[in-house]
């Protein structure tokens, strides 16, 4: 897809350090990167003849503009030729970036943003955020690399065809290894995969369990780790691969949510 990269913008450092990650993407796959603020209030607390929109007379569209204008700089250094836009959209903040990843590429969130994932990245809520998604989601948790292995957290469903296309794909445009965790000796969804990129070091390491320490000691020097997302019926999502929710409990690197199924 060549859609942007859309990331959400909400001001906190959290925030920042996605815009800063958001704008390495768009560059990398050369394509636009929006930035999306998503814009709430309650109705029954504005007063007579206050815009909507601007309910504190200004004080909120100064305060949108500057978290805005601080996100494009720091996009700006890392990505200076990357075309940049703006979105300023109503509503709650994850219906928001949802609805704007319906014609992106991938759609970035801090770890513990505002956006409805403060402190740790609890499955619950990395499932009604990729429920619906058009396209992979990146949370950046803990430090960025640029260097390390992109791990895959693969199981044996059908639908983790997504998450390894994208896991080969990415650690191949990154010039990094490819490091499979599995529960299983052989992984049917990896068919094809290793022929379709013949140069790529693909090296597979067995997960027995809840074996919460060998997969951090796995992921511990990963640039990206890649975890599937099931949608079930269009409007839920469950974590999938060996232990998924626990990868994304003990985060300390970005971690791409890949959904499979109809949104």
């Amino acid at each position: 897809m060549n859609g942007p990269v859309v990331v959400g913008v909400d001001g906190t450092p959290s925030g920042l350090a996605a815009v800063e990650a958001a704008a390495w993407e768009a560059d990398r796959r050369g394509v636009g990167l929006e930035l999306a603020h998503a814009l709430m209030w309650s109705a029954g607390h504005i007063p007579p003849g206050v815009a909507p929109w601007d309910p504190d007379g200004g004080g909120l569209r100064d305060r949108v503009n500057e978290a805005l204008t601080d996100a494009e700089r720091r996009a700006r250094r890392v990505a200076p030729d990357v075309a940049i836009t703006r979105e300023v959209l109503v509503g709650e903040p994850v219906t928001v970036l949802r609805s704007e990843s319906r014609a992106a590429s991938l759609t970035v969130v801090g770890g513990s943003s505002a956006y409805g994932m403060r402190g740790r990245l609890h499955g619950s809520v990395a499932g009604r955020l990729t429920a619906h998604a058009g396209c992979p989601v990146l949370v950046v948790c803990g430090r960025q690399r640029r260097t390390g292995p992109v791990v895959l957290a693969q199981d044996e469903s059908r639908e983790a065809r997504e998450a390894a296309e994208f896991a080969f794909a990415e650690a191949s445009e990154r010039g990094a290894d490819l490091v499979i965790l599995h529960t299983t000796p052989a992984a049917r969804a990896l068919s094809g995969l290793r022929e379709k990129y013949p140069d790529l070091t693909v090296r597979t390491r067995p997960v027995r369990g809840r074996n919460h320490r060998a997969l951090a000691e796995a992921s511990a020097d990963a640039q990206l780790v890649v975890v599937g997302v099931r949608r079930r019926n269009g409007s839920a999502a469950a974590l999938s691969g060996p232990d998924g929710r626990a990868i994304l409990r003990h985060a300390h690197y970005p971690v791409a949510l890949v959904p499979s199924g109809k949104a």
